[in-house]
């Protein structure tokens, strides 16, 4: 890791390492024990600064990133709920590495997750040759985080099996890991100043693995809602897709008045009523996405920054996941909806409805 420039997406302490170390060094303000900057320096960090030239990173509630930034200053663990595409994974991450100069102590949930993947596992040839050990012990993100004092991020929790959920109970209420293989000082890794969790869950797996009540009081809950306005949304779609393109080798710029047909077909797919809207999901993280592939097919197909039919085209893909009603519904929306706006990119995205497969 290096040379962060190569890799493909590198974590937000490598991305903004000039805003972290210039906030520490400035930052004056008292701090939680175990944080490597005061809540007000995190917050900067994560909502921007142009006074000081620190970036804005999340759009959204600025007072969610307060309550959150409290809630991690507590004994109680942080957990981030909402739809998906919401923005709930680079909240979490961009914390982390406000609080703790790392945020790469991550737990990606799923239905294989395993305990041993949340605690410890072990190093089965030293295992074997000398036994139980410090030698022989692989730490996860979980030991870790206590031993080092430090935030450790939990994607997709419900997504995890309950049994392997409920291994959290003792780590957030007892702050103590036994490790019962090891004797004497060594089976019990006791958290250090700085510990925490950040948990993200989105409302779309909701009563698949649902939480137990006990596992639900040790988390203060924040809800990440959709982006409001279309201009903001618009915004960060330009400006996440132009730096994308960038890294893909793409040398144009995308074409705002394309982006805002995008944007809106998203909002109205999102927002639509009864037939109107799409059963997949229509995020701003989608946006983006497809923003990048338009760019990129217009680009190395044409030598050009992308039109309302390569928009057509991508969003095929988007929308018909596992719902062919949806293609449907994309097709209505293009024939009855996009033809009533105004605008020669809107009238180019209706001649191009053709392009929908089936």
């Amino acid at each position: 890791m290096s040379d962060h420039n190569t890799l493909q997406r590198p974590p937000a302490e490598l991305r903004y390492a000039d805003e972290l170390t210039r906030l520490r060094a400035e930052d004056t303000a008292p701090r939680p024990p175990g944080w490597a900057m005061s809540l007000d320096a995190a917050r900067r960090f994560v909502v921007g600064d142009d006074s000081r030239g620190i970036s804005r990173k999340f759009v959204g509630d600025p007072s969610l990133v307060d309550r959150a930034l409290v809630t991690l200053a507590t004994s109680r663990g942080l957990m981030l709920v909402g739809e998906p595409g919401t923005a709930k994974s680079l909240l979490s991450e961009l914390i982390a590495a406000a609080v703790s100069g790392e945020s790469t102590l991550t737990v990606q949930g799923g239905a294989a997750t395993t305990e041993d993947q949340i605690k410890y596992s072990w190093n089965y040839a030293l295992l074997v040759a000398e036994g139980p050990s410090t030698r022989s012990l692989v730490p996860a993100p979980m030991l870790r985080g206590m031993a080092e004092g430090k935030v450790v991020r939990f994607e997709e929790i419900t997504r995890c099996p309950l049994e392997v959920q409920d291994s959290l109970l003792s780590l957030l209420s007892e702050r103590v890991l036994a490790i019962p293989e090891l004797t004497g000082p060594d089976g019990m890794v006791f958290a250090h100043a700085g510990f925490n969790v950040i948990a993200t869950a989105n409302t779309r797996d909701r009563g698949v693995n649902e939480m137990s009540a006990a596992l639900k009081r040790r988390f203060n809950f924040e809800t990440v809602f959709p982006i409001g306005d279309f201009q903001t949304e618009l915004g960060l779609v330009e400006q996440e897709a132009a730096k994308l393109l960038a890294q893909s080798g793409v040398g144009v710029a995308p074409q705002r008045d394309v982006l805002e047909v995008l944007v809106r077909t998203f909002r109205d797919l999102r927002e639509g009523n009864g037939t109107d809207r799409l059963s997949t999901v229509m995020s701003t993280a989608e946006a983006v996405s497809v923003a990048h592939a338009v760019g990129l097919r217009g680009w190395f197909l044409r030598g050009e920054a992308g039109t309302p039919a390569d928009v057509v085209e991508c969003l095929a893909g988007t929308a018909a996941k596992d719902n062919t009603d949806d293609l449907a519904r994309l097709r209505r929306y293009l024939e009855q909806h996009a033809v009533r706006r105004k605008g020669a990119q809107w009238q180019a995205l209706h001649q191009a409805r053709h392009l929908l497969p089936g």
